[in-house]
């Protein structure tokens, strides 16, 4: 296996449990959040979203696009992981050794390894998925397992 499939697994294993427990989801909890001020289940996806879409621009030396308007739904939400989560599968597994090399402008004009970004997505994807499978048990939804095996 290459080391960008090996990064792609690593995200999808990540995207596709948060997919999973996102369909579990009733629509009427769209808004629901753990705290005053915090992301809702929507707001949470559409975070995901746009993270994973602005760390793959950096990588290939785009400049972000803006965020889109916010979900109105839960299913938009849904849509949106469902969409993004097939870019970053074919952009993260198109990198070549070389690509992997490479620095790149990121965040505050620093340069960092595409292999350092590539793993911010995946710790970032982890982060707020653990939110989200706290905030699911909160509302009586039982997670699936925190990763997808294959």
């Amino acid at each position: 296996m290459t080391r960008s499939a090996n990064y792609a697994r690593a995200f999808q294993m990540h995207r596709a449990a948060l997919m999973d427990l996102y369909e579990q989801l009733p629509e009427d909890q769209g808004t629901f959040s753990a705290w005053e001020g915090g992301m809702n289940f929507m707001a949470q996806a559409d975070h995901l979203s746009v993270s994973a879409t602005r760390f793959l621009s950096m990588i290939q030396g785009q400049t972000p696009t803006p965020a889109p308007e916010p979900s109105q739904t839960l299913t938009e939400a849904r849509g949106r992981l469902w969409d993004t989560n097939e870019q970053a599968l074919a952009a993260i597994s198109a990198l070549t050794d070389d690509d992997l090399a490479r620095r790149v402008p990121a965040f505050g004009g620093r340069e960092m390894p595409v292999t350092a970004l590539l793993d911010m997505i995946i710790t970032h994807e982890a982060h707020h998925k653990g939110q989200v499978w706290v905030m699911a048990r909160m509302i009586g939804v039982k997670p699936p397992m925190f990763v997808k095996m294959g």
